[in-house]
């Protein structure tokens, strides 16, 4: 990790604090699911919901738009849910509920460029919605976009039917925004994928449901020290971490965070880096 610029980051603080606490729902999922891979993901027809968005361009074989490096091609034997990576590689992925303003979003996203570290967002797609133009700020700053439902309800409560919607609405938005649908879903209030998430994100063309094993509670709004201890207490080599983009905590803590992995000898990189 480069040193971070210390006047750049005072800069991306300040414009966090300004904009004051931003309220956003926790989301979770957790334990491993059956052991699945798809190797050709497909969306349905895209829908015609949603606020216009120009596309950034045709996709490459691998999925990627934007200017951003191009992912690297995932193993074979990856199970349906990850929750972890591999534990003797010196590398964590810090993973974001992808919701909230836009300049608190560009301001984390910013502090992490800035590090030489990237991450992976999981959007909502009304976020996607009210907030297009961001689809192309996550993937030209060499972030990964992925698919965290369309409403962000509770998916342990809905029907197949209702679940397969939610998947497959945010989708439409990513397709229309991105060209691609996104390597990677992250189920909406649901701490584990239960089989019918399972069975609807197969359907929807999602090879794997992402997890986590590090819970970084930055939605509860504790506060900034708080948050990186959580982070910097638990995380091990191979941590998947769950924070948010849209609370100001958040911003505030990246720096203490980043630079506590790098002297704990680990690097941020994106889910993809995580597992191959």
């Amino acid at each position: 990790m480069t040193p971070l610029d210390r006047r750049s980051v005072l800069r991306q603080l300040g414009r966090a604090a300004a904009l004051g606490a931003a309220g956003a729902a926790a989301s979770a999922c957790g334990e491993d699911s059956p052991h699945v891979f798809m190797s050709a993901p497909t969306a349905k027809p895209i829908g015609t919901g949603g606020a216009p968005a120009a596309r950034l361009g045709a996709p490459d074989a691998s999925g990627r738009v934007g200017s951003g490096p191009k992912p690297p091609p995932l193993p074979t034997d990856l199970p349906f849910q990850v929750t972890s990576g591999p534990p003797d590689r010196p590398r964590v992925a810090l993973t974001f509920h992808g919701q909230g303003s836009p300049e608190v979003a560009g301001s984390l996203l910013g502090l992490m460029e800035a590090a030489g570290t990237r991450g992976t967002v999981l959007a909502v797609g009304t976020w996607l919605d009210e907030q297009p133009q961001m689809a192309r700020r996550v993937l030209d700053g060499g972030h990964e976009l992925g698919n965290h439902t369309m409403h962000h309800g509770d998916m342990t409560s809905m029907s197949a039917d209702r679940t397969y919607a939610e998947i497959t609405d945010c989708a439409d938005r990513l397709k229309r925004l991105t060209g691609s649908i996104g390597r990677w879903f992250r189920p909406s209030r649901a701490k584990n994928c239960t089989p019918t998430v399972v069975a609807q994100a197969r359907r929807a063309g999602y090879a794997h449901c992402l997890g986590f094993d590090l819970d970084s509670l930055d939605f509860t709004d504790p506060g900034a020290a708080a948050v990186s201890r959580t982070v910097l207490t638990g995380v091990r080599p191979g941590s998947v971490v769950s924070l948010h983009l849209g609370h100001p905590g958040t911003v505030a803590a990246m720096p203490a965070i980043l630079d506590g992995l790098r002297t704990r000898g680990l690097r941020a990189v994106t889910m993809s880096e995580l597992v191959t």
